[in-house]
């Protein structure tokens, strides 16, 4: 098995998440709750409350646990593992996602919060693909506009390379 070509080093995500939290943290609505989408954003969001709270922002946790791909590399139906709870309700929700690909797990999680009671939600994705054919678009993304089929940094294709400290491509 061949390692996935490097798209975004360790130290190029870094640097974009220090300058992402920069912004979120600028907000006059700062969030009150990080809601991670299982389980691609794990490491994404880890990173990022980590790097929030070193600004003085501290985040509650609210995961949220939604399967889009199983272990296909097209999505499939998204079902849901574990909804937001009451936690959510009449806070700034920060939702957290690995991948924005065509934005249906986004949209679901928005949906989610705001009927869980979620004053605002704000997303932010380490890699938001911009398909054209999107029915979302994050708030706040890492990179944009990557088309190939990415790993790494919490991200897998059918279970392998989720640990990788950098975004890297699959050669199919």
């Amino acid at each position: 098995m061949t390692q996935p070509q490097v798209l975004f080093s360790k130290d190029e995500i870094a640097r974009r998440l220090r300058e992402v939290v920069s912004q979120l943290v600028a907000l006059p609505d700062r969030p009150q709750v990080a809601a991670p989408v299982l389980v691609g954003a794990f490491v994404f969001a880890a990173d990022l409350v980590r790097a929030m709270a070193e600004q003085d922002v501290h985040l509650e946790t609210e995961m949220i646990w939604l399967r889009s791909y199983g272990n296909a590399r097209t999505g499939s139906a998204l079902s849901v593992l574990a909804a937001p709870t009451e936690h959510v309700k009449g806070k700034h929700v920060l939702l957290v996602d690995g991948v924005l690909d065509k934005g249906h797990t986004i949209a679901r999680a928005t949906k989610l919060l705001l009927e869980a009671g979620a004053a605002s939600v704000k997303t932010v994705v380490a890699i938001d693909k911009r398909h054209h054919d999107a029915v979302a678009t994050a708030d706040y993304a890492l990179f944009t506009g990557v088309q190939e089929f990415i790993v790494g940094y919490g991200m897998d294709d059918a279970g392998t390379y989720r640990a990788l400290p950098y975004i890297g491509k699959v050669t199919l």
